[in-house]
């Protein structure tokens, strides 16, 4: 499958509400690494291992100077209630609209119970801080997951 955004294009500068920032785009960002994780709802299995995967290994990531940020397309009071639930450490952008996840590609085809559907690919991108994306992961496994970023990570910074 091919998609609209790649390792080499500039990341979308998109301005959507965070928690707990309030508004921020991610040129806001630059100057640091971002990993922007897609993620598909707050507070379900997947999506909660994931989160505090990388919000466990936060410190690591801003030792590479780096920032995490999630998105999904939960509402700002969402992204709150998990946030506090699971001691995040990290912005949280909402999506409501799509607009982030569609400019970077990641609403998709799924299938769930035999039911076509259109949802968030599990999906994160590792932007520089000229604000290039310099990789990307897609149909993400949560396991192991957070650990190949970081890897990545310090390969690139050399």
């Amino acid at each position: 499958m091919s998609y609209s955004i790649n390792p080499g294009d500039s990341a979308p500068d998109i301005e959507l509400p965070v928690w707990p920032l309030g508004q921020m785009k991610l040129s806001d960002l630059r100057g640091r690494w971002v990993v922007l994780y897609f993620y598909p709802k707050d507070s379900t299995s997947g999506c909660t291992t994931e989160s505090c995967g990388f919000r466990d290994a936060e410190a690591d990531f801003s030792g590479v100077d780096a920032s995490i940020v999630g998105v999904s397309r939960d509402s700002v009071a969402s992204h709150r209630k998990f946030y506090e639930a699971q001691s995040l450490n990290f912005p949280l952008i909402s999506d409501g609209d799509e607009m982030l996840c569609r400019a970077f590609d990641v609403i998709q085809k799924k299938m769930n119970y035999g039911k076509e559907y259109l949802g968030v690919e599990r999906s994160t991108f590792l932007i520089g801080p000229d604000g290039v994306i310099r990789e990307a992961w897609r149909k993400v496994k949560v396991d192991g997951h957070v650990d190949a970023v970081l890897a990545r990570l310090k390969e690139l910074r050399g």
